[in-house]
């Protein structure tokens, strides 16, 4: 699954499953540009990274369409060509039953999964398309695939990354271009310490009983690691995946057998 000559955009790359995403890429010959919202992450990302002119940061705000079309063009800018797109942006800050779900709360979570994906990957197909040649992978979520009830808005929007990656295989698929969604389970995140008590409140629950319930729906008896969900990254952006495109691969530890 050699990457050598292969460049990569990995939106949310400074932390979590988006860096381990990166470093994985990075330690298979790529070079990546990562994105996140805040000077002070990207420069921590960097030195955790530790992989000098192979790896750059752009500062981007990937709901908004300018900073993500921005951010696709520092790839071509910084290394010469696009190969691999990794939509890893995402997560919610709000948590609320269908019957709760206020409308601000709805267009933010929605905004944050799905207008990402959906930006960066339109202007990418400029690129790649041209070229006949390209891998688009999208973290979707478990919650993509069985969602857990309060989660209305971030399960929508999971599910919605899935049907938007299989109309988008079958229309990029002549172009030699593949795209593909990873579904990854529980994963023990800063975001997910930081969300998850909202998130406990609304299942009746603590933060603790959160993990809980996560880890009592895998077959595995624990949560998804980051390098796990990286791995999947890895196949599918390699010539070792040139065969997989409209699939979606779960890695959650058995909870959506």
């Amino acid at each position: 699954m050699d990457l050598t000559g292969r460049t990569a955009l990995v939106t949310g790359g400074t932390r979590g499953i988006g860096l381990a995403i990166a470093r994985t890429l990075l330690d298979h010959g790529a070079r990546v540009v990562v994105t996140g919202r805040g000077e002070e992450h990207g420069a921590e990302a960097l030195a955790r990274l530790d992989a000098g002119d192979d790896v750059t940061f752009c500062a981007a705000d990937a709901t908004r369409r300018p900073d993500a079309e921005r951010a696709v063009d520092t790839v071509v800018e910084r290394y010469g060509h696009l190969d691999i797109v990794v939509n890893n942006v995402g997560g919610a800050t709000d948590f609320a039953t269908v019957a709760d779900i206020t409308d601000d709360a709805w267009h933010r979570t929605l905004a944050l999964n799905l207008d990402t994906a959906l930006y960066t990957t339109r202007h990418a197909l400029a690129r790649l398309v041209p070229q006949r040649s390209g891998r688009i992978i999208t973290i979707s979520s478990m919650e993509g695939r069985d969602p857990d009830p309060g989660l209305c808005a971030y399960a929508a929007a999971k599910h919605a990354l899935i049907g938007l990656t299989r109309v988008l295989a079958k229309e990029v698929g002549p172009h030699g271009i593949t795209a593909n969604c990873v579904c990854p389970g529980a994963v023990e995140t800063d975001w997910v310490t930081e969300q998850g008590p909202k998130a406990a409140r609304v299942l009746g629950t603590d933060y603790a009983g959160l993990i809980r319930h996560f880890v009592g729906r895998t077959a595995t008896g624990r949560l998804t690691r980051p390098e796990e969900v990286a791995a999947a990254v890895l196949l599918l952006a390699s010539p070792a995946g040139s065969g997989i495109t409209g699939s979606c691969l779960s890695v959650d530890g058995g909870t959506t057998v």
